[in-house]
């Protein structure tokens, strides 16, 4: 059993690191379409990059077994930031969708403190 748990956490880790260094390399490359929305909610240049770097170092860290308990820590403080963004831009649709991968972190953040990939990966 302890093995299983341990697969569905690295891969839990492995899916919410590659979704998190997807989100946060177009913040740190100021990519017109992110610019746009964060700069229309009131984020500078400056604090859209530190968001992408924040992102894009949490899901470094979930690949590697040692850091995938802050890396899940960060990732889910980035993620309730951008879905605050979301939700403050007034797309609450989209808004409650943006919520699910900070769900997957949380429930990440549990199974890593209860262990869940011990010496795995």
């Amino acid at each position: 059993m302890a093995s299983k748990l341990s697969f569905v956490t690295i891969v839990i880790a492995y899916a919410l690191g590659l979704l998190s260094v997807a989100a946060g390399i177009p913040k740190i490359l100021q990519m017109p379409q992110e610019m746009e929305f964060l700069s229309s909610i009131g984020l500078t240049g400056i604090a859209v990059s530190i968001l992408g770097a924040v992102q894009f170092a949490g899901g470094v860290m979930l690949f590697l077994a040692r850091s995938r308990l802050a890396g899940a820590v960060i990732t889910a403080v980035a993620l309730a930031v951008s879905s605050a963004a979301i939700f403050a831009s007034g797309n609450s649709t989209f808004g409650l969708v943006s919520l699910l991968p900070l769900v997957i972190a949380a429930v990440l953040i549990l199974m890593e403190l209860k262990g869940g990939s011990s010496n795995a990966a």
